[in-house]
């Protein structure tokens, strides 16, 4: 029987030539290799490699092939554009196609991580030597230095599929740094105590707010996008479909499909709401309202002036607004409330963040635990 077919052929008794389709054609290489057996098993494997680069937009076909006359016509003369230049138009073109909030952060990373190191560079100039060097230099966790890589390499990959580079020089490129262990975290829910305290230094709409934020565990740009179409008293449910963030000027849809949710609603967000009803619900619009405009709130710096100025008056240690969300999940993780149904009414797609979040307040396992292995095995 003949040999499989695999793109590999012998051409000739001291050549072996390969085929493989690069941006829409057919591609015939030979390479000067007699073809014995382990050559052209060798020439497989490198074909191999050759379709994979192409597949991942790392290929080069001078670098593979720098004999072929098909050099010039894949490989034109490069335009020399510089980073700064290139990634100006680039994060201007992305307005159109993402959400405000995550063009805010693109834009951020774009003008304060990327462009002052690599702004006056050739686009051609960047290697992952530059790249390396520079995440050392990044004072940053490895989390954020993985989102400021995200957008370069997106901006990269831009340029590749522009023609503006050969190749993406942070495709599979990653950057992580030894860190030190947390003795502490960002969770710091509102005991018992201080939950009747903040609620008692609120009045009105301030105060309804911050009692459904605290029963509901909604983000800010959750509660504060809410219309009372949203909200079903009767089935005691509040239907989770919008957020509205600092950088939007409407609401949008939330990152994660597992964020559009339907939340229930425990007796006392709903007397929140009850309560809320005397100062917007004739409105028929959106459910909280920043009692100092009579209008919604336009993001969580309006919510969180409200509630710090809040803490400090009733003598509770100032914390961020989103606590309360934290302060909800603790409430129901420490009362032994199903981890996934929290997870649900938390937007998360399963209990992997309930656990490392709010594991520590998980009830303890019940006093017998382990004593049927003691008396098998013991």
């Amino acid at each position: 029987m003949g040999r499989e077919w695999k793109g590999v052929r012998a051409a000739s008794e001291s050549s072996i030539e390969i085929n493989f389709r690069y941006k829409g054609q057919l591609c015939r290489e030979r390479i000067k290799l007699k073809p014995t057996p382990t050559n052209l098993t060798r020439v497989e494997r490198f074909r191999a490699a050759v379709v994979l680069a192409i597949e991942n937009g790392t290929f080069d076909y001078s670098v593979s092939f720098p004999d072929s006359p098909r050099v010039e016509k894949f490989c034109p003369p490069q335009i020399k554009t510089n980073v700064g230049h290139y990634f100006e138009q680039w994060i201007a073109r992305q307005k159109a196609h993402l959400k405000s909030s995550t063009w805010t952060d693109y834009e951020r990373i774009v003008r304060g991580q990327i462009l002052p190191t690599f702004g006056n560079l050739d686009l051609s100039e960047i290697n992952k030597l530059i790249l390396r060097q520079w995440c050392a230099d990044i004072e940053s966790s490895n989390k954020r230095i993985a989102n400021i890589l995200s957008v370069f390499r997106h901006g990269l990959q831009s340029a590749l599929e522009d023609g503006m580079v050969l190749t993406n020089e942070l495709h599979g490129f990653s950057y992580r740094r030894k860190e030190l262990i947390k003795t502490s975290d960002d969770v710091d829910p509102f005991t018992k105590e201080e939950q009747v305290l903040l609620l008692a230094a609120l009045t009105g709409q301030a105060r309804n707010l911050v009692q459904f934020a605290l029963w509901t565990g909604l983000r800010t740009s959750e509660y504060i996008a809410l219309d009372w179409s949203d909200i079903d008293m009767k089935a005691a449910t509040c239907s989770v479909s919008k957020a509205l963030t600092q950088n939007a000027d409407n609401p949008e849809a939330p990152k994660t499909r597992s964020g559009v949710r339907v939340v229930k609603l425990l007796p006392p967000a709903l007397a929140a709401l009850k309560d809320q009803k005397q100062h917007t619900f004739l409105q028929g619009r959106e459910v909280f309202q920043n009692p100092l405009t009579l209008k919604r709130y336009t993001g969580d710096k309006q919510v969180r002036v409200m509630m710090q100025a809040a803490m400090k008056k009733a003598g509770v240690r100032v914390r961020r607004a989103y606590m309360t969300r934290h302060t909800y999940a603790s409430m129901m993780v420490s009362s032994g409330e199903p981890e996934m149904w929290v997870a649900q009414q938390m937007g998360h797609s399963d209990v992997g963040m309930i656990r490392r979040n709010y594991g520590r307040w998980m009830p303890e396992a019940a006093p017998d635990a382990g004593q049927k292995a003691v008396r098998t095995f013991g």
